[in-house]
């Protein structure tokens, strides 16, 4: 992790919070510089970036820093938290070989049926756990085993981002994220399913769809979330005990929201890019898919930090103390915030759908009354959701959160828009230059918008950047003014800009099953602190996190390096 091996008694846990230390004007001087960096080509990309220099020879944390939490009652370890899981080895009450076996067990039984894996490396985890019990304790995930979204290299294993493109790429080192995780102990289970060059929910380079979502492992028209979807399922399937995805356009937060997880999309350059295979050089972010606030902390404290070959990741402030910014505070026997926090609430976020719709005519057509029906299951939904999000709200109210109305900036909308956020695909073409001129077919269903890159004018392109820079002082002038954080209804505007989301679970939606429901909070520049707090002192009052989805059906155990596939003939708009 990126704090200092302090022990806790010498934590300063009144210290502000980030976001009230830092500059917000430094952060906007800092989008404009790397928005001229992109489009100069002075940033690079990770396809050609150098061997990493630093994730394994960054300075480990003290493991007593960490948290020291009680052996779960739970009969498998695979459904214990990172933190649990971790505390148990470090104590010695748990072996990483026990750990390791039972996700491997439970993925050898049910990823046929939930495909959140491309590719499982059970008996170098295996060994690795070995090794781990028989050596000392080198960091925070200490013999504790991950998921890796497949587009961060892994030195040895394959690294496909589920692209014709990468179909027989095996890189020689690790992405600097991994490398970070894997320093500090972690142990690597396999690459997970994703949507191919990260670009939608996880199917097939042809459109067919892979990974389905753990809460409905039947119905491959419930999404799994966003590219990162084989992440999530892993995680929420308890295969994993957490994993790693990439966010540019929702794929943390859109598959941790579908799973019942909880997602941290960092400020741009919290975490370095080098060695992930890119989509769009200002608006990647790696993060981690985890299940609770603690396991979040933990994660992103070990992948973050300064590489000095990735330049979004120089000169920002120090990452502050997540661990303990995601412990929860008591006063007087009561759970409350650790920092005072204003929630802001955008319009219509609490509207609820019109009561009823008129009804059919008895002659109405089949496609009509399927129409209606539509509409109307679609209003329940609606409603659904707006009765999570008041009980969410009411909840932070109770812990001393203040929810204000906030409105949206001037010109929001076009600000927004397709127009300005297709900006960045020249971005996501210009690495590709020679696969386009070479075969287009490597692309798959995906090609469309890498064409669409190609065509895009530079004056279009600049326009979109100056765009972006006014979109974020505006959000940082007029829709912060009143707030510290602001609830979501999309993660694209946050997404172009660089500044932090976290998403978590806040309810369950009954139907033929029950599916999560999850809110998003969104922070100022280098607010992980703040959102992590925020989330903790949540979840500390409440169980959704805790909720796990059935086991899927399975007739009996499939044979090692079985994978089915599932044909679906629309690919949902889940992605990047």
């Amino acid at each position: 992790m990126s704090r200092s091996a302090t022990p806790p008694a010498a934590r300063n846990e009144t210290a502000p919070p980030a976001d009230r230390q830092v500059d917000r004007r430094a952060f906007l001087r800092r989008a404009a510089a790397l928005g001229a960096a992109a489009s100069s080509g002075a940033l690079g990309s990770t396809l050609v970036a150098p061997a990493p220099v630093s994730g394994a020879s960054a300075p480990l944390e003290s493991s007593g820093a960490l948290p020291d939490l009680p052996l779960p009652q739970e009969a498998d370890p695979a459904f214990f938290t990172l933190a649990e899981a971790a505390s148990a080895i470090r104590r010695r009450e748990l072996s990483s070989v026990e750990l390791v076996d039972a996700c491997l067990t439970r993925i050898a039984r049910f990823d046929e049926a939930l495909m959140a894996f491309n590719t499982v490396v059970a008996d170098e985890a295996r060994r690795a756990a070995r090794e781990a019990d028989a050596g000392p304790v080198r960091g925070a995930l200490h013999g504790v085993p991950l998921a890796i979204k497949d587009n961060y290299f892994t030195a040895g294993v394959p690294t496909t981002a589920n692209s014709h493109i990468f179909a027989d790429f095996v890189p020689d080192y690790d992405a600097e994220a991994w490398a970070r995780l894997k320093a500090r102990g972690a142990i690597l289970l396999g690459k997970t399913q994703m949507g191919p060059l990260a670009t939608s929910r996880a199917t097939t380079p042809d459109g067919r769809a892979t990974t389905m979502n753990a809460w409905a492992p039947g119905d491959a028209s419930v999404s799994p979330g966003g590219s990162s979807s084989g992440s999530a399922t892993a995680v929420a399937a308890r295969m994993a005990l957490s994993s790693t995805g990439t966010q540019t356009g929702g794929s943390i937060t859109n598959p941790s929201e579908a799973q019942g997880l909880t997602g941290l999309k960092p400020t741009m350059g919290r975490v370095s890019l080098r060695g992930i295979i890119p989509l769009t050089y200002t608006r990647d972010h790696p993060g981690p898919l985890a299940r609770d606030a603690m396991d979040a902390a933990i994660m992103l404290s070990a992948m973050a930090g300064p590489d000095p070959a990735d330049p979004r990741t120089l000169d920002q402030p120090r990452l502050p103390d997540l661990v303990m910014s995601a412990t929860p505070v008591q006063r007087g026997g009561r759970t409350g915030l650790r920092w005072p926090t204003r929630i802001g609430v955008l319009p219509g976020y609490l509207d609820a759908p019109p009561a009823d719709i008129a009804m059919l005519p008895d002659d109405a057509s089949d496609e009509d009354r399927a129409r209606w029906e539509r509409q109307r299951a679609g209003m329940a939904r609606q409603a659904d959701a707006v009765a999570v999000r008041r009980a969410m709200l009411d909840t932070f109210r109770d812990l001393g959160a203040q929810v204000v109305e906030v409105e949206l900036p001037e010109d929001w909308d076009t600000l927004t828009s397709g127009n300005f956020n297709n900006v960045r695909l020249p971005e996501r073409s210009e690495p590709f230059l020679e696969v386009l001129r070479d075969d287009v077919r490597k692309f798959g269903v995906s090609l469309s918008p890498w064409i669409n890159g190609l065509l895009l004018p530079g004056t279009a392109y600049l326009r979109g950047q100056r765009a972006k820079l006014l979109l974020l002082r505006r959000i940082l002038d007029d829709l912060f003014a009143d707030c510290d954080v602001v609830v979501q209804t999309s993660p694209v505007p946050f997404d172009i800009v660089g500044l932090p989301l976290i998403a978590f679970p806040v309810g369950l939606r009954e139907g033929d099953g029950p599916t999560p429901l999850g809110a998003v909070f969104g922070g100022l520049p280098w607010a992980e602190d703040r959102l992590l707090s925020l989330v903790a002192a949540y979840q500390d009052v409440t169980d959704w996190h805790r909720r796990r989805p059935e086991d899927p059906v399975v007739d009996a155990a499939p044979a090692p390096g079985a994978r089915g596939r599932v044909d679906v003939w629309e690919v949902d708009a889940f992605g990047q």
